[in-house]
């Protein structure tokens, strides 16, 4: 199966090195890679550039946007601008965070994934952070999301789910339209990734905001919302997290911001989400 990877890096020149080195030691070899050098102001560039002379496989392309602080939208506009520079024969597109060492079998363990399983649409491993001098997975989800740093879709489940959203979100709503359009979502504890810098290492009260504007957009509804705030506050062990999401949930709703997915899908969505809590209590 053909693997093609798209790396948005916005200065990650402190990490994108090990993480290109990490996929070309990989025991399955991807199609191609392609950084998208998203306005850094560092030398991400230069790294890269040291790798694709190297391997004919990785490419560089250049991105200008804005230093504004954009949670979803500014990842997913670089991802586009990489991925309509692939050559469109993949059977899997990842889309993959510069900041990440991934096992040597990762790629074979997809793709064997994929293989083995005519409905896999998604399939990923889990992000680990080191603490105490040892790799431990990151308990901010469960255990059947794929985290938006190490995505891997089919090209049919990629293609039928639409765009990726440009917002906060998105990392969510592509695994529900998945599964909306019958696909499953595989992950595989087996796949342990370094994340070199954890997830929620800052935290940024309009970040908090823009989580609890997806929580609308993604047609949940108040209950729903509430519980996922709570969940997620929670998990990152941040009290203060609880009020940003509700407070940017009812400011979405007040503003009735455009909704990111159909009423269809919508109550597809909150079925599922009531599914997967009711399990928990059985």
């Amino acid at each position: 199966m053909k693997i093609d990877i798209v790396i948005p890096a916005h200065n990650e020149a402190k990490f994108i090195g090990k993480t290109l080195n990490s996929l070309v030691k990989q025991t399955f070899l991807p199609n191609q890679i392609v950084v998208v050098d998203d306005s850094s102001t560092d030398n991400t560039a230069e790294v890269v550039k040291e790798f694709t002379r190297q391997y004919p496989f990785i490419s560089l392309v250049q991105n200008n946007s804005s230093n504004e602080h954009a949670p979803g939208s500014k990842v997913i506009n670089a991802f586009y601008k990489g991925y309509y520079e692939l050559e469109h024969d993949y059977d899997i597109i990842c889309k993959f965070d510069a900041d990440l060492i991934f096992p040597e079998n990762y790629l074979e363990r997809i793709s064997s994934h994929f293989r083995e399983d005519p409905k896999a649409g998604m399939v990923g491993g889990f992000c680990s952070i080191k603490k105490n001098d040892k790799w431990a997975p990151e308990n901010l989800t469960g255990k059947d999301h794929i985290r938006g740093a190490l995505k891997a879709y089919r090209k049919h489940c990629f293609i039928q789910i639409g765009e990726l959203k440009p917002a906060m979100g998105w990392d969510t709503a592509d695994e529900l339209l998945a599964r909306y359009h019958g696909w499953k979502v595989i992950t595989d504890e087996s796949l342990l990734v370094k994340h070199l810098r954890p997830t929620g290492i800052s935290y940024f009260e309009h970040s908090g905001y823009k989580q609890g504007e997806a929580f609308y957009r993604l047609r949940y509804g108040t209950t729903l919302s509430l519980i996922a705030s709570a969940k997620l506050a929670f998990m990152k062990m941040n009290p203060f997290a609880f009020l940003h999401y509700v407070s940017g949930y009812f400011r979405a709703k007040k503003k009735k911001r455009p909704f990111l997915v159909s009423e269809e899908e919508g109550r597809f969505i909150r079925k599922l989400r009531w599914a997967n809590i009711r399990k928990k209590f059985v």
